[in-house]
């Protein structure tokens, strides 16, 4: 399949997710919100947002809890869907600070200004791009962050080009993504799920430290934290600009 079938498949996937949770649906069985989902999320996080938000997330862990934010910061969610992320962080960065979210699905972009404008919250900008050309200005973001998304992308190297461009110097990255262990090839990881659950376009732990370190980061880091499928796994990303 092309990159841009790809592309294409995977915005129709999450366009299909948002008109679902907007009829009150979840994104996933019980026994799938173990791996993806809410359950990452603490109970008093997500009394914070509406139902929708959470009815969208089809993430694989909480990447506030990971990104560390502070009164007054700028942050952007790579890939925002229903803006769970970026309501929880608006309400970490305070009034003086500004949350953004992305994304390329108009569903979702619709979703998550209804769930934001239902949740009281005034610091958020949701705005309609891809993660390989973010539309905001070089050096505007304190913090990115991102949940389950960039495994999606199909040129990952222009993603942490464009994070590292949007962050001024000294901001950070906290990310949740699935990552693969070493030893998995690109046809391993493809026979344990498809592209668009997450699966299939994942990165090594070692090809997601040396892209972010060819991007110009430093102190890249990846902790995993549970197994989604054999030899992949839920992880922290982290990493800082110059």
């Amino acid at each position: 399949m092309s990159d841009d079938k790809t592309t294409e498949t995977v915005r129709r996937y999450f366009a299909e997710l948002a008109d679902s949770a907007t009829r009150g649906n979840t994104c996933c069985t019980a026994d799938e919100q173990v791996l993806f989902g809410t359950s990452r999320y603490a109970s008093d996080e997500l009394d914070e947002i509406p139902d929708a938000a959470a009815y969208a997330s089809i993430g694989c862990g909480n990447p506030t809890a990971v990104a560390e934010l502070s009164e007054g910061e700028v942050v952007l969610d790579l890939g925002s869907g229903g803006g769970i992320d970026v309501i929880l962080s608006a309400r970490r960065v305070g009034a003086t600070g500004k949350a953004y979210g992305v994304d390329m699905t108009d569903e979702m972009l619709d979703l998550a200004r209804r769930n934001a404008a239902k949740a009281g919250i005034g610091n958020v900008e949701f705005l309609k791009g891809h993660i390989e050309q973010i539309p905001l200005p070089d050096e505007s973001v304190d913090v990115v962050i991102s949940n389950c998304v960039i495994n999606l992308s199909t040129d990952k190297a222009a993603v942490f080009s464009e994070m590292h461009r949007v962050l001024r110097p000294g901001g950070r990255i906290g990310i949740s993504d699935v990552v693969a262990e070493d030893h998995l090839t690109r046809s391993d990881r493809e026979a344990r799920g498809s592209y668009v659950g997450c699966i299939a376009g994942s990165l090594s732990q070692t090809e997601y430290e040396r892209g972010l370190a060819d991007a110009g980061f430093r102190d890249a880091s990846v902790l995993f934290t549970h197994e989604v499928a054999d030899g992949m796994h839920g992880a922290f990303i982290t990493a800082s600009r110059t």
